[in-house]
């Protein structure tokens, strides 16, 4: 079986439609055949307008099929002459059979495919015959059912709607120079002759009337013949004013974490030392020590209660610690700042805490401006702890 190509496609161009029902899908196909007496071959078209189906066959191929068909003696004729002539009456009268008188003494029925795709027997008084096409793809049917279907009969309907005749009272040759007429000028331009047929509003509405009632639409849409201008201008800002602002809906909301209270900051907890031998020495210094640790910082008290810290710290200050026991309770006091928040500006030493040094001090200091010799620095000596109590 040879393939269904361009060139066949082309010679079916010329061939007119063919229309048979199968009886028991109640399915309409259309059939386009061919036939060259030059080298006996024969050439089908089906489609059942979604899906298109072809078969060619060759001489030996037709001549094998129909005396399968008709249950005669597969072998040829001895004499090549005589089976060649046998093949050209018998391919000429198949000719005759699809054409638009014969083709209605034939009667359609689906078979069973064995070669093809498809199997379709028509049957006539004295004689059978059985096509059994192939599927040609969705893509070359496409192409063939637009060229050989949907486009000529867009042009016949926009022949029928723009002429001032009626086409079925025209004799055939003014039919076929109207034809003629609209065929020149749909191939010249064929995607302006395909707007100007489909565009016109009654055209177009007869069509979709057409489409409802085929589909069994419950409301049917009305012919139209003028169509008319919508206003296509944009709103403006006049009909649809913009939404104004309210001083209301501007203002600042306060969120949650605006009316939160200061929280007091805790104080780090200092571990607790114990040392006996150092109880003796210090034992006036640690509740002094305890009270700077859990008092607020100083920048937290300017913040709360809104006075200086000089004034803070000079309120609550204690009667001053001898030289070296002094020295040693301060320090914890001020790691304990720093890891708080610590002051802008320093705190000066208030005047009593100059009258805490003592008088052997004050002697050597000025003893040593006297001399002119520097001041050395005294290194203190480190307190000596007793062991762990575990």
């Amino acid at each position: 079986m040879e393939s269904f190509t361009e060139d066949r496609s082309k010679a079916l161009l010329a061939k007119e439609w063919l229309v048979k029902v199968d009886s028991q899908t109640s399915t309409p196909y259309f059939f386009k055949f061919s036939c060259s007496s030059v080298d006996l071959t024969a050439c089908i078209l089906i489609t059942d307008t979604k899906t298109a189906w072809a078969e060619v066959l060759t001489s030996n191929q037709f001549a094998r099929r129909w005396r399968m068909c008709n249950k005669l003696c597969i072998s040829p004729l001895p004499d090549p002459d005589e089976e060649e002539s046998w093949r050209d009456r018998h391919l000429t009268l198949l000719g005759r059979a699809h054409s638009l008188g014969g083709f209605l003494e034939l009667t359609l029925d689906l078979a069973k495919p064995t070669l093809g795709d498809l199997a379709l027997e028509l049957e006539c008084n004295d004689w059978k015959w059985r096509w059994e096409p192939t599927f040609l793809g969705p893509k070359v049917s496409a192409e063939i059912i637009s060229k050989h279907l949907i486009m000529p009969l867009i042009s016949v309907n926009h022949l029928a709607f723009s002429s001032s005749d009626v086409l079925g009272d025209l004799a055939p040759g003014d039919l076929e120079k109207a034809t003629d007429k609209v065929g020149r000028t749909a191939r010249r331009t064929v995607d302006t002759h395909i707007r100007n047929a489909l565009s016109k509003p009654r055209v177009a509405t007869t069509l979709r009337r057409m489409t409802a009632m085929f589909n069994f639409l419950p409301e049917l849409p009305a012919i139209i013949t003028d169509a008319g201008t919508p206003d296509l201008r944009a709103p403006t800002a006049d009909k649809f004013p913009s939404p104004k602002i309210t001083t209301r809906d501007s203002e600042h909301k306060p969120h949650d974490y605006d009316m939160e209270p200061l929280q007091e900051p805790m104080p780090p907890k200092m571990p607790q030392e114990e040392d006996s031998a150092t109880e003796s020495e210090s034992g006036g210094a640690a509740p002094k020590q305890r009270t700077l640790l859990a008092s607020p910082t100083p920048s937290y008290q300017l913040r709360v209660s809104g006075q200086p810290p000089s004034a803070s710290l000079s309120k609550d200050a204690s009667p001053a610690l001898p030289g070296r026991s002094r020295s040693q309770t301060e320090a914890p006091a001020s790691e304990s700042d720093s890891s708080l928040v610590r002051p802008n500006k320093k705190l000066k030493h208030s005047e009593g805490s100059d009258n805490d040094d003592s008088e052997e001090e004050r002697k050597r200091r000025a003893a040593a401006i006297k001399s002119g010799a520097a001041a050395k620095r005294v290194t203190r000596q480190p307190l000596k702890r007793g062991g762990k109590r575990f």
